[in-house]
């Protein structure tokens, strides 16, 4: 359940602590403050080559392909599941296994509700709710690979992410979509886009599918085993923090490759969540990992980083606060106008960045006084 903790309670001391996870998830989150706004700002305050590429990649692909921006919602899953290895195991030492699984229950119950609510819950009426949604994935996702870690063997978590991978491809490769056929991957003539437009109800995010649909929800589960799998790595196997950084990185890298070359036969997208995508954002996923893991945990590096700390604390709640309060607003109010105007076409760069600025600043308020929501 949610919870705030204050002065008398505050997390773990670092040394029980996986800092690097942290850090490494508040560097996911500040993606989602408002960065991809300031993208499209500097997309048009300036079309230099460089500022184009960079502006590409603050937006997502359109399908097929990937940019940047297409990392940020795996990566969260990812790590999501890397958390679960060591929230869990507490959790077991605490209230044994039962304990455990009716608090992944709990939690998965408390975000998909709040995934709800983020989209307006029952305020339109029941045909305009959104039934899956960015947070009813990470509850859904993180009940499974939870569940997954309790009552699994590492070789089963291993045989059963395989499976959610090979099986989806077989899904959409081999049973046709009635009028169109099978084996298609285009937006509105695959399975997965079919399946959504005849069984889920409610408001869809794409018309008639959603990114976050039934049917994608498989290999998106197959995304928080692969966290799962690198936070059991972590926690119980032994070695040095480099060697397990060099391990990361390079599972990583053979994740990745072996996306990529799926790609010409299943391709990597985003929208549908294929098998191909997951073995890309899982492979950058591990590779960002392990790089955080060598520069906070392996060389104690923090100076410059404390930003990122004071998100990663946070996420849930910094999230929530961009679906119930306006900070674009506020930022325009307090650089719009004549500041803006000073920087000619660079004044929406200054709103959009002044936007993550809020939320770095309301991340830091908790911070500082040892105010943190756990969900």
């Amino acid at each position: 359940m949610c919870s705030v903790m204050t002065e008398t309670a505050v997390p773990s001391p670092p040394g029980q602590r996986l800092v690097s996870l942290d850090v490494l998830r508040g560097f996911d989150m500040l993606w989602i403050l408002g960065m991809e706004e300031v993208g499209v700002a500097l997309f048009k305050a300036n079309n230099a080559p460089w500022v184009r590429f960079v502006a590409e990649q603050l937006d997502h692909a359109t399908w097929a392909g990937f940019r940047f921006l297409d990392l940020i919602f795996p990566l969260f899953v990812f790590i999501a599941g890397v958390s679960l290895v060591y929230s869990t195991d507490k959790n077991v030492s605490v209230s044994g296994r039962r304990g455990a699984v009716i608090k992944l229950l709990k939690r998965a119950l408390l975000l998909y509700v709040l995934g709800l609510l983020c989209y307006g819950g029952l305020s339109k009426g029941i045909d305009a709710v959104r039934w899956l949604g960015v947070l009813q994935r990470i509850a859904i996702c993180g009940l499974a690979g939870g569940l997954a870690y309790l009552f699994l063997k590492e070789r089963s978590r291993v045989i059963l992410t395989v499976s959610l991978l090979l099986g989806y491809w077989a899904l959409l490769a081999l049973v046709p979509v009635p009028g169109i056929g099978a084996g298609h991957f285009a937006e509105g003539q695959n399975l997965t886009n079919w399946i959504d437009s005849q069984y889920l109800p409610g408001l869809k995010w794409d018309g008639n599918h959603d990114p976050e649909g039934l049917l994608s929800t498989l290999p998106a589960i197959a995304t928080a085993l692969l966290g799962v799998l690198a936070g059991g790595w972590l926690k119980h196997h032994p070695g040095s923090v480099w060697r397990k950084a060099a391990q990361l990185a390079t599972a990583g890298a053979v994740l990745a490759a072996l996306g990529w070359a799926w790609h010409p036969f299943f391709p990597v997208i985003k929208k549908i969540w294929t098998s191909s995508y997951v073995l890309v954002a899982g492979g950058y996923s591990l590779m960002l990992l392990a790089l955080f893991l060598a520069i906070i945990d392996g060389w104690k590096v923090r100076r410059g980083l404390q930003p990122f700390l004071w998100i990663g604390m946070n996420p849930i709640t910094l999230y929530l606060s961009h679906h119930f309060f306006n900070y674009s607003e506020v930022s325009t109010a307090l650089l719009g106008g004549p500041v803006a105007g000073a920087f000619g076409a660079w004044g929406d760069v200054l709103i959009a960045s002044g936007t993550v600025l809020l939320g770095i600043w309301l991340a830091w308020f908790l911070y500082s006084r040892k105010i943190f929501l756990r969900v």
